[in-house]
């Protein structure tokens, strides 16, 4: 982290005062420090010392300004409780700073909402006020899924009064408010059938302004549901279940799983469910769902938590969790009837393809993997991974048994590497998979690698987009679809 000035900016309603950032902790966030980031500011004609705003308790992770106020609201995170608190912030010194909230960052279900932005009459972007109140607007996890919601939050008393919240069979997110009192508002609407309009909500009704018609009726019939289901050890786990159009039950059908691992500091919010059952399902670009249209099922976004309370070494079970994940999934699959439990792959992409590599290697569940733009050689990203905090020099015993090049041997499944040739992405150099593709292939696995031409991270053009599909499902029609049953199963 910068020791000196940094996200310097002008404030956005005072005049030519800039504001910016500064570590108190020498920039390394394992020094104990009660003050770790200030906020300054300095006016024009910017000689002498900068005034101190707020010195704040954790690392400064962004700051808004307020309509008609000269108010702050600063956003500071600490990354071991993963808490993130906002604090109200008085530039003209008048008040004190005041915390206005604070919460896990990964607890979806006490979210309170984003503040609606506006812009100011010097064009800058601001949270809208109301009668001294901000309005509020957010997803609305809940158990049964989304329940987006517009709420209104009182600055001086911190309470919060709810003005609409999204019921019945559909998904609708606010886009903007028309009223000042949150009375008149427009939302984006979506549901299984309707592909996303807009509607104006106004004095208790509701009205379409859009009829954007359904971009592909032939995949319209497709079955989406939220499902849940236990890991080994107790944690819920959660994922989004997609069956063909011409599903029926008691087929039993090839099975993709597609996931993305993500760490957390309990079991609490790591099953918590962050999808809805009524959004559109709307299939594009190189999507896994796709192969819904050759008759498999798809367990997408198929939860993988890395569950720890020490954010230092969550990542030194991440193996067995993942495995652990991926077979309660599996085992889902086969109690519900869709699966066979043998004519299963997975996949992912970026960390949903290191993920792949450690499942393929440490696990004989499924029949065959895809691996598109990841990493897997972690000697190669010495300074952190994801939400590693150690470097390669404190453990390395850490980085060489989280590399699936280093159990490059132990693949005996088929599985298929695709990378963009021009990937910027930090860490995930072409190079990994051209390196764990030889891995593989030289020590007597299956494997095959797809090199795309002018792509980044993720792949944009025409040619790549059907290529990657084409590929992905050449694959798993040669290795997972027409695998052999053994009778019984």
């Amino acid at each position: 982290m910068p020791t000196g000035r940094r996200d310097i900016q002008w404030h956005p309603t005072e005049d030519a005062l800039l504001v910016w950032v500064e570590a108190q902790d020498g920039g390394n966030p394992r020094t104990k420090a009660d003050n770790r980031d200030s906020l300054l500011a300095l006016a024009a004609p910017f000689k002498g010392e900068a005034r101190v705003l707020a010195r704040m308790e954790d690392r400064v992770s962004g700051m808004i300004g307020i309509e008609g106020s000269d108010d702050l609201i600063a956003y500071d995170y600490d990354r071991d409780t993963r808490e993130i608190r906002q604090t109200l912030i008085d530039v003209t010194g008048t008040n004190p700073p005041r915390q206005i909230g604070i919460r896990n960052s990964q607890d979806a279900y006490n979210n309170p909402g984003s503040p609606l932005l506006t812009y100011s009459d010097r064009g800058t972007r601001v949270a809208r006020m109301t009668d001294g109140k901000l309005l509020l607007s957010g997803l609305g996890a809940t158990p049964q899924g989304y329940r987006p919601f517009l709420r209104r939050f009182d600055l001086a008393t911190l309470a919060t009064e709810e003005l609409w919240r999204n019921a019945g069979e559909q998904f609708e997110t606010v886009v903007d408010v028309l009223a000042e009192d949150g009375s008149t508002f427009v939302t984006s609407y979506e549901s299984r059938s309707n592909p996303g309009n807009f509607r104006l909500h106004q004095a208790g009704t509701a009205r379409f302004l859009t009829s954007f018609p359904d971009p592909h009726p032939e995949l319209t019939g497709i079955k989406r549901e939220l499902v849940t289901y236990k890991r080994a050890d107790g944690v819920d786990l959660t994922a989004t279940l997609y069956l063909p159009a011409s599903y029926k039950p008691g087929d039993k059908l090839p099975v993709v799983v597609w996931a993305y691992p993500m760490e957390y500091s309990d079991a609490a919010t790591a099953g918590q469910n962050r999808d809805t059952p009524w959004r559109f399902t709307r299939v594009g670009g190189y999507s896994p769902l796709f192969f819904l249209t050759q008759g498999y099922a798809v367990l997408d976004n198929a939860a993988m938590p890395v569950v720890g309370a020490d954010a230092e070494t969550v990542n030194d079970s991440f193996i067995e969790q993942v495995v652990s994940s991926a077979k309660a999934a599996i085992d889902f699959t086969v109690a519900r009837g869709f699966g066979d439990g043998v004519r299963v792959g997975v996949g992912g992409h970026s960390y949903g393809a290191f993920m792949t590599g450690h499942l393929l290697a440490h696990s004989d569940l499924f029949r065959a993997g895809i691996a598109r733009s990841g990493a897997y050689n972690r000697t190669l990203t010495p300074f952190g991974f994801q939400s590693e905090r150690r470097v390669f020099w404190d453990t390395p015993e850490t980085y060489y048994r989280l590399s699936p090049f280093m159990a490059a041997d132990k693949i005996k499944e088929p599985i298929l590497f695709i990378h963009g040739q021009n990937d910027s992405n930090p860490g995930t150099f072409p190079e990994q998979s051209e390196r764990m593709f030889a891995a593989v292939k030289g020590t007597g696995g299956m494997a095959r690698l797809v090199m795309l031409p002018h792509e980044d991270h993720g792949y944009r053009g025409r040619e790549s987009v059907l290529h990657t599909l084409a590929e992905m499902i050449d694959w798993f029609d040669l290795h997972v679809k027409n695998a052999a049953v053994p009778a019984g199963e």
